[in-house]
């Protein structure tokens, strides 16, 4: 991952309805969630929803797809863990990670 690409997937993750809505994703798994289904979960209005969800898939965050009249939405694993990988890549230094994060990460 690039350092503008981090920058682009950290500003989407730092707003509070954009944050509890991906964690809600994340959550739901590669099976993802349909919209009005997360709507009613978080008690976010269709209009806000959309704003937020659209902001993580440009972030590259979320991914969409048609499942008949249903648009489902969920967490692109591989871009969060690239994130994840571009945080951590420097962990410790290349030393023996001491830390309970940085060893949940690393092992």
């Amino acid at each position: 991952m690039e350092t503008k690409q981090a920058i682009q997937a950290l500003s989407a993750l730092a707003q509070e309805s954009r944050l509890s809505v991906f964690r809600l994703l994340v959550g739901a798994g590669p099976a993802g969630l349909a919209a009005g289904s997360i709507g009613e979960a978080l008690d976010l209005p269709p209009a806000t929803l959309s704003f937020h969800l659209a902001g993580l898939t440009r972030a590259g965050l979320a991914q969409s797809r048609q499942e008949g009249r249903f648009v489902i939405y969920s967490a692109n694993f591989e871009s969060m863990n690239a994130l994840v990988t571009y945080l951590t890549d420097n962990c410790c230094q290349g030393a023996a990670c001491e830390t309970n994060a940085c060893t949940r990460i690393c092992n």
